[in-house]
């Protein structure tokens, strides 16, 4: 959608406060299902509550420009449910690997599975220019859409939601995970939650998710119209220039992740290395977004926004690895809460910078977003812990 909305906002005149709130009413449903996703996955498991979910998201993907035809209404509605299915997808990676990955294993195998949603940013925002020029801006939504449904017919025939559900397993792997992940293969029956609520070291984690998100969302949506507005890019630049960043963070997440398993097997404690990949993930994005605001030129700006990601990256070994450390029982529903939080960050964000940008500058969209990663830091790392909390 980044850069199908270029052409599309040109063919309908859409205003930038349009092109904001296009943007974000796929955040509105993606808000709706981020805990019940976690409660779906730790109840049902996270193989069946995946695969629907991509189903479901991949029919609203390809129903898309039909939506457009009969009006923005019926777009926004088909985004939000869009968004609805995919809102999902992280609580239930999150419960999977809770399940799967020993403890020993867990920064660099969550930086490995979530590194295919930025290869898969990557592969839309590079073929997505070509595809549209080719065919029109509607076959970037029947493609993906049409992606979406293959996948599930090898995911439903071969994954499982833990190693005793898996029949194809050795015994020697399903014994050695299951001595090694701080969590059994039985569903999780009752959500105890006045006790998740109750401790700071949850709040610390949805408090940061939202600023972290607030940040990485922008980046995200807006990137290509950044590039067309500010820098006189076309669409095929802008595409191809977007892809840049999330070179940077799918490589960045798996050295993160090696380098984070790396302090703990070397005695660091879980607590530390989570607040220095952290520190890093905010830290690094707030100061390449501040020298953003300086340069005029695309290798400057293209420079700005990969080191923005590269360092964002980091947070996969810090603030979304967490959940599984203090809570591994409830991983996706810890999930699900933090990122509640951080999909209203991606609405009141995208919304935001449509405002700003039709009273501001860009300028002014990076110094919010800096300030967010700021707080973030200060929160993290006076409040967050890697330690278990709960049984």
């Amino acid at each position: 959608m980044s850069i199908a909305i270029l052409p599309m906002s040109q063919q309908y005149g859409w205003s930038s406060q349009t092109v904001g709130f296009v943007q974000s009413s796929f955040f509105w449903g993606y808000l709706l299902t981020q805990v019940l996703g976690g409660i779906w996955a730790d109840k049902f498991g996270g193989k069946l509550v995946l695969g629907l979910g991509v189903v479901w998201w991949s029919m609203a993907t390809a129903f898309t420009p039909f939506a457009v035809k009969m009006g923005l209404p019926a777009l926004l509605a088909s985004r939000a449910l869009m968004g609805i299915g995919e809102g999902v997808a992280m609580p239930a990676m999150n419960n999977l690997l809770s399940r799967w990955v020993p403890v020993a294993e867990r920064s660099r195998s969550l930086a490995l599975v979530y590194s295919g949603m930025f290869i898969g940013s990557i592969v839309g925002l590079a073929a997505s220019p070509a595809m549209i020029a080719q065919f029109g801006w509607p076959s970037v939504f029947y493609v993906f859409g049409s992606m979406g449904l293959l996948w599930y017919s090898v995911w439903s025939s071969r994954a499982a939601s833990t190693p005793s559900d898996d029949p194809n397993i050795s015994h020697a792997e399903k014994a050695y995970i299951l001595a090694n992940t701080s969590v059994s293969g039985k569903a999780t029956r009752s959500i105890p939650w006045g006790k998740l609520l109750s401790r700071k070291e949850v709040w610390a984690i949805i408090l940061c998710h939202f600023c972290h998100n607030w940040g990485t969302f922008i980046l995200l949506t807006w990137m290509p119209t950044y590039y067309n507005q500010v820098l006189g890019c076309d669409i095929f630049k802008s595409g191809i220039f977007s892809v840049l960043p999330w070179i940077t963070m799918a490589i960045s997440a798996n050295i993160g992740g090696w380098i984070a398993d790396g302090l703990v097997a070397r005695g660091t404690s879980v607590t530390n290395v989570r607040k220095l990949m952290q520190t890093l993930g905010f830290l690094g994005p707030a100061f390449c977004l501040t020298q953003l605001q300086n340069v005029h030129t695309l290798p400057a700006a293209v420079a700005c926004m990969m080191g923005a990601q590269g360092f964002d990256a980091f947070s996969q070994s810090g603030l979304y690895s967490n959940h599984q450390d203090i809570g591994p029982r409830y991983a996706g529903v810890l999930l699900g809460l933090s990122n509640t939080a951080g999909v209203l960050a991606g609405v009141l964000g995208s919304i935001a910078t449509g405002y700003i940008l039709a009273h501001g500058t860009w300028a002014d969209v990076w110094k919010v977003a800096v300030a967010l990663y700021l707080v973030g830091t200060v929160i993290w790392n006076l409040f967050s812990t890697g330690e278990r909390i709960f049984d």
